[in-house]
């Protein structure tokens, strides 16, 4: 498919590549910043423009990766008649898109994408939508040509996956940043944790969740939870992160 990107971010890069890859044609890449355009159209070997009203009108498909806040803005600065066009957010309905063209939907990665990691990009889900069947068949047939794994997720469901992705990638990630700037402070390896990181969240892919939780919360090991907030003393953002897991855990087990 001939393919206009409007974005320059993670996603849109990623997305960029992808496509390429798969063997598509990236014809135009739309960027507010006309050095970022420019690079990146030299990579794809295609045109680029920093001008809305610019956009080459004879694509078959065209991906916006923007901000949420952008997208809901660019209704009033391009209109693309039946060309099929489609956004990548999570927590944006696909009904935004309805006054730039009659054929529209999503395209949205459950996953977390970075335009500059090396080497070979992980599993990426593709969530898809349209405003017909005949358009979620063609969403459909694009992203299997760049994903083995699509689904066609409504706007409600999409935006649960989306707050569930917060939770168990940004959340998490906060807290690794913690307990790593814990590790600092104490003067121990937090690379020594990564091993332990892997596996937890390998076990995941055969068990659920509840069925995987250890700690001294658990095993109703008073002892060992004094020592652990104990050791928390300075260090009042984890220790209060610590004490509220805590007691969520306990008052699970209780029930």
């Amino acid at each position: 498919m001939r393919v206009v990107i409007i974005g320059a971010g993670n996603v849109a890069t990623v997305f960029g590549r992808l496509i390429s890859a798969a063997g598509h044609t990236i014809i135009q890449l739309f960027s507010r910043s006309i050095e970022t355009a420019q690079l990146l159209g030299k990579e794809w070997g295609c045109t680029f423009t920093d001008n809305l009203k610019s956009i080459d009108p004879t694509a078959d498909i065209y991906i916006i990766a923007l901000t949420d806040k952008a997208l809901q803005n660019i209704q009033d600065s391009i209109f693309l008649g039946d060309k099929l066009i489609v956004h990548t957010a999570g927590a944006v309905s696909m009904k935004v898109l309805s006054n730039i063209s009659s054929q529209y939907g999503v395209l949205y990665p459950l996953q977390s994408l970075r335009k500059d990691q090396v080497g070979e990009q992980p599993t990426i889900p593709i969530l898809i939508d349209g405003n017909d069947e005949s358009v979620v068949s063609i969403i459909e047939a694009f992203a299997l040509t760049f994903s083995s794994i699509v689904s066609k997720v409504g706007d409600e469901k999409r935006l649960s996956l989306h707050l569930a992705a917060v939770i168990v990638n940004n959340f998490t990630n906060h807290l690794y940043q913690l307990t790593d700037e814990f590790c600092k402070n104490e003067g121990v390896d937090f690379t020594m944790l990564q091993p332990i990181i892997e596996e937890t969240a390998m076990r995941l892919r055969s068990n659920f969740a509840a069925n995987l939780q250890t700690g001294p919360a658990i095993r109703n090991d008073q002892s060992t939870l004094d020592k652990h907030i104990q050791a928390l003393s300075n260090h009042p953002e984890l220790k209060s992160v610590y004490l509220s897991f805590t007691e969520r855990l306990i008052n699970r087990r209780l029930v």
